[in-house]
């Protein structure tokens, strides 16, 4: 199956599992800036399109283009993932998965998520403050849960959980027919 990766990354998380989904299924591979640039014939030639952002304000960063790229795609096999510095098993991901897609959406287009981290020297200015805010308004919060304080611990510094068999659940499905 011809399939195509498009992804935009901020701080290389997203880039590094885009570049895994590629390798792993054989992929072609385009950063949005790039895809944006192409006609709509070009995707023509593919049987998958995978796209793939970074979490921001429990969304994936520029997914709207897909998603409206994808109402004309309903021939492709279709999926969305997300990188943020949750991790997997956080319940708040099921909740921005879900939230992402439309009912309408969710029957040609599956959503995936992987853990990535963070990377305060990557990040531009408003994000990293953004994080820094939200760091702080995290450790400072009155009656902490245990997540809650987990949390402030692992957003307070750059930190690094991907790992490669988060890819698995999406070549899976990309590979059945």
């Amino acid at each position: 199956m011809k399939t195509l990766v498009i992804y935009t990354s901020q701080t290389g998380f997203t880039k590094r599992y885009a570049e895994w989904i590629a390798e792993k299924t054989g992929a072609d591979i385009l950063d949005i800036k790039e895809a944006q640039k192409k006609k709509d014939s070009f995707y023509d030639g593919y049987q998958a399109i995978v796209y793939g952002g970074w979490i921001m304000a429990g969304n994936a960063v520029k997914v709207k283009w897909f998603l409206n790229k994808a109402g004309s795609w309903n021939d492709k096999k279709l999926a969305v993932f997300c990188v943020g510095g949750s991790p997997n098993d956080n319940p708040d991901v099921e909740v921005t998965l879900h939230n992402m897609l439309s009912d309408e959406q969710r029957k040609n287009i599956r959503p995936f998520y992987c853990q990535g981290g963070f990377n305060y020297e990557k990040m531009n200015g408003p994000s990293r403050l953004a994080m820094k805010m939200f760091a702080k308004a995290l450790k400072n919060k009155k009656d902490q849960t245990e997540e809650e304080k987990i949390m402030a611990e692992m957003v307070a510094t750059s930190y690094d959980i991907s790992d490669v068999k988060y890819i698995e659940p999406i070549v899976e499905y990309l590979e059945i027919a």
